[in-house]
């Protein structure tokens, strides 16, 4: 590891936590007008949002984690055009949550900190369970997203666009990692994956 990955990783660190994403590609639904949401509505979709926006920022600290300590140059490439793309889901989420009302989760650099000490030990294990660690993690993204299409309300289009979007999306990163040589995890593994997913999710609806 050199002195230069290690300035990247912390400017990569203070862009995430501490200046507004931008992205590319238009946010998905930014055509359709604004529902009428009750209070109620607007504070669930909210929170949801804001759940998708740490899984985002975990996404960055993650996928920064790996690549540091990954050994093939091909992999490394692999995870920053992952975090790359992730980005525009972190704008999408965040603009998402402004136009809610909303606000993100107080508890982001921790979030961050965490999920960046995982994605180093995940890289350290060797490239293959790297990749299998990142097709992984998108695959219990993807199940989560798909958990908030059933929660959100059925006329808050608008976050109903960007969910389905970013769902599209991680499912694409996943078949990115097992195409580039990702093992299967372990079971054991999996679990202790879901169950700090569990965590961290029910943490952030609230705080």
């Amino acid at each position: 590891m050199n002195i230069d990955k290690l300035i990247i990783g912390f400017d990569s660190a203070l862009r995430t936590l501490f200046t507004p994403a931008h992205t590319a590609r238009s946010v998905p639904g930014s055509d359709l007008p604004e529902p009428d949401l009750t209070v109620p509505e607007k504070d669930l979709s909210a929170a949801l949002m804001r759940i998708n926006h740490v899984g985002e920022v975990c996404a960055q600290a993650l996928y920064q984690g790996q690549s540091l300590t990954a050994r093939n140059e091909a992999v490394q490439q692999t995870l920053m055009k992952a975090a790359r793309e992730e980005t525009e889901h972190l704008a999408w989420t965040e603009r998402r949550i402004e136009e809610l009302g909303g606000r993100k989760s107080f508890l982001n650099p921790l979030w961050y900190g965490g999920s960046f000490t995982i994605g180093m030990l995940a890289g350290v294990m060797g490239d293959k369970w790297n990749l299998g660690f990142l097709a992984e993690t998108e695959k219990q993204v993807g199940e989560h997203l798909s958990g908030h299409l059933h929660r959100l309300p059925q006329h808050d289009i608008k976050s109903r666009a960007i969910v389905a979007q970013m769902q599209i999306d991680e499912a694409s990163h996943a078949t990115m990692a097992l195409s580039n040589g990702g093992a299967e995890l372990p079971l054991p593994v999996k679990f202790a994956m879901k169950l700090s997913s569990s965590v961290m999710t029910q943490t952030a609806y609230w705080v």
